[in-house]
């Protein structure tokens, strides 16, 4: 199976779907989502007992990997990209879905819901063009 090189509209939304995660996690930190919601405050003991401290290193560390699957998988179009892509937009819909569906059932607002529906966004454009880009090959 021949892969296609990666169009750049792909990794310009790839590289921007990252920075938007960036805004996202400073979203979650800002409010600590780590004292409401219990998936956050276990992730963040993982990293340190205090859970700020654990949440900024875990948040860190995902926006970092983020640009490193930019910068060499994606950027360079390797065949590993599209697993980098695909985990990323599971992921980014999932936490584009998941905070305003909380908030609602909540009834108020929730950390990470102001930035959760451009993550659901960038992520749906990207299926979207990887889908019409891998279509083309057929």
């Amino acid at each position: 199976m021949i892969m296609p090189v990666i169009s750049k509209k792909i990794k310009i939304a790839f590289l921007v779907l990252v920075i938007v995660q960036a805004f996202h996690s400073i979203e979650e930190y800002i409010f600590k989502l780590y004292d409401v919601f219990l998936p956050a405050k276990i992730i963040s003991t993982l990293f340190n007992s205090n859970l700020s401290v654990g949440f900024l290193i875990f948040n860190i560390a995902l926006v970092l990997f983020g640009i490193w699957c930019y910068s060499g998988p994606v950027r360079n179009s390797r065949p590993s990209a599209y697993w980098f892509l695909g985990i990323w937009i599971f992921i980014e819909s999932i936490n584009g879905i998941g905070h305003p569906v909380i908030a609602i059932i909540r009834g108020h607002y929730f950390p990470g819901l102001y930035t959760a529906p451009i993550l659901l966004i960038v992520s749906i454009y990207l299926i979207v063009h990887l889908m019409s880009s891998n279509s083309r090959l057929e």
